[in-house]
């Protein structure tokens, strides 16, 4: 079993401006990116980040669209921790964190508009497209946040639409026919504060020892979402600081992954 380091010990180490794997405070874990591994589903990707975890797939479904969108799709996110991918995971419905995981997913996607949702109007106050799109934790070491927007990024570029025959979808046949996108995929960046210091990318114990914590969704032109977590506030230098740290790591990740 790997060694647990108390919160003091992590304070510590980051004062010093070290941390236990060996990375500087700011800087991320390695990211691999597998796409299209579910071939049920019309998108998919699996995420690691360091030894974090995660699947996610797109499913596309036929739906009478809203009363106050009757010419525009929508979209649905949902996030399962598995008991698999840690001991503090339990099976049943979806627990506070799992729900706030979708939600903030939920968000970058749709604040960024990076779905055009008109585009998915079959039959204009009868019928659209829903876009579902489910994350399954496989190993949580720590970033679940990150790593979940990352699977649901990719899942819905690489995502095709079924086909449709009598108004019904023929799930299995796919066309070729891609999800309408913008180009400018957001990402998703999670900052925690312990004690002194602001850290990108927790492992595990670091999560855990987190006073605060503030996930934003960026492109590298606008910030579309902030989500914040924990008891402690951030001082409103801490938040330019990370600001600015946020947006030259948007661009390096979305160069290196080309998202």
């Amino acid at each position: 079993m790997a060694e647990s380091f108390n919160k003091k010990k992590i304070e510590s180490f980051l004062e010093r401006g070290k941390r236990f794997d060996g990375r500087n405070l700011l800087e991320t874990r390695k990211i691999e990116v597998q796409e299209n591994i579910v071939n049920k589903a019309e998108g998919s990707a699996k995420v690691k980040i360091g030894k974090t975890e995660v699947i996610g797939g797109v499913k596309l479904g036929l739906m009478e669209p809203y009363t106050d969108s009757p010419d525009a799709g929508t979209m649905m996110v949902g996030v399962e921790l598995s008991p698999l991918s840690s001991p503090d995971f339990e099976p049943g419905p979806p627990n506070e964190r799992a729900i706030e995981i979708a939600r903030i997913v939920d968000r970058g996607i749709r604040e960024s508009e990076l779905i055009n949702f008109k585009e998915l109007c079959v039959k204009k106050g009868e019928l659209v497209w829903c876009v579902f799109i489910d994350i399954y934790s496989l190993n949580d070491d720590g970033n679940l946040l990150d790593a979940s927007a990352l699977a649901a990024a990719f899942a819905l570029k690489n995502a095709v639409f079924p086909k449709i025959k009598d108004d019904k979808v023929q799930y299995g046949e796919l066309t070729t026919k891609k999800l309408p996108l913008k180009k400018d995929i957001p990402i998703s960046l999670t900052f925690h504060k312990i004690g002194k210091e602001i850290i990108l990318d927790p492992i595990l114990d670091e999560e855990d020892s987190s006073d605060a914590r503030l996930t934003i969704a960026l492109t590298p032109s606008n910030i579309h979402a902030l989500q914040k977590g924990g008891e402690e506030p951030f001082t409103l230098e801490e938040i330019d600081h990370i600001l600015e740290i946020a947006e030259d790591k948007a661009k390096e990740l979305k160069k290196e992954l080309k998202l």
